[in-house]
């Protein structure tokens, strides 16, 4: 089970932009199951916070858009 850390270290949204940053940067160097993991994770966690039932297809089309590996697919 994961904790929400972000209420003990007032950092942690910095980090995780920054963290989200350097995903996006590499996403077409990642592997296909480690891509899907982190889609289905930022899914889970963007419907938790904006409740956007729409939000699995504009990722989907923003990592399209791009990324080499999905843009030409």
């Amino acid at each position: 089970m994961q904790t929400d850390r972000r209420s003990a270290d007032p950092r942690s949204d910095r980090f995780e932009r920054l963290l989200g940053s350097a995903v996006v940067a590499v996403w077409d160097r990642l592997p296909q199951d480690v891509q899907q993991d982190l889609f289905e994770e930022a899914v889970l966690a963007g419907h938790a916070s904006e409740r956007d039932e729409a939000l699995r297809e504009k990722l989907a089309v923003f990592l399209h858009d791009h990324h080499a590996r999905t843009a030409d697919a």
